[in-house]
């Protein structure tokens, strides 16, 4: 039996993460991830039992570096405002550095390995967050609202400039590119529309 080599195995990822982006979950086969990697088929069963696992397994691992990235400098306990900058910061931090990444996560977004995902991180995310929503609800700094309105409402508008800026233009402007200041008016709006 052959041993794991981890520098393979991060290759195989990063490859199978471009093809995603380039291809489509629908053009990605693992044929088409050897010749890309430029292993053989066999080596890649070394690492993952078949396609579904070598996509639900990078799928997690993005989703867990986003959380822990998500959390540098976080405390469930801070106020509202600051912990939801922190999280903004963060997250933008996190999208342009790992553009790919995040392009791979949004063809999982709509496929049948989100909820796996979802349910497998779920329990960890909610904890932190809940907790971040309790104490900010307690303190009278945000009001009371269901989940999905609070996640709409808070970082909707941050993705939808993440996207603008990776597109480089938006609706209205051939030329975009998103600067703190703009994103600073946005987390304005936003935290006054949460207010208690």
């Amino acid at each position: 039996m052959r041993t794991r080599d981890v520098k393979k195995e991060k290759l195989i990822k990063k490859k199978a993460i471009e093809l995603v982006v380039r291809e489509g979950l629908d053009g990605f086969s693992m044929q088409k991830l050897a010749r890309a990697a430029n292993v053989s088929p066999a080596t890649l069963y070394i690492y993952y039992k078949d396609r579904d696992d070598l996509i639900l397994s990078t799928s997690l691992d993005i989703a867990n570096h986003l959380f822990e990235a998500s959390l540098e400098g976080f405390d469930p306990a801070m106020n509202f405002a600051e912990g939801l900058k922190i999280q903004w910061q963060n997250r933008l931090a996190f999208f342009l550095k790992y553009p790919n990444e995040m392009e791979f996560f949004e063809h999982i977004r709509y496929s049948i390995f989100y909820d796996k995902v979802r349910k497998m991180l779920g329990k960890r995310f909610g904890e932190v967050m809940g907790t971040f929503m309790h104490n900010a609800i307690e303190r009278k700094e945000l009001m009371r609202l269901p989940f999905e309105v609070y996640w709409s409402v808070a970082f909707a508008p941050l993705y939808q400039l993440i996207k603008f800026h990776m597109q480089g233009k938006s609706y209205k402007n051939d030329e975009f590119q998103l600067t703190d200041e703009m994103m600073m008016q946005t987390l304005e709006l936003v935290l006054k529309a949460l207010k208690a």
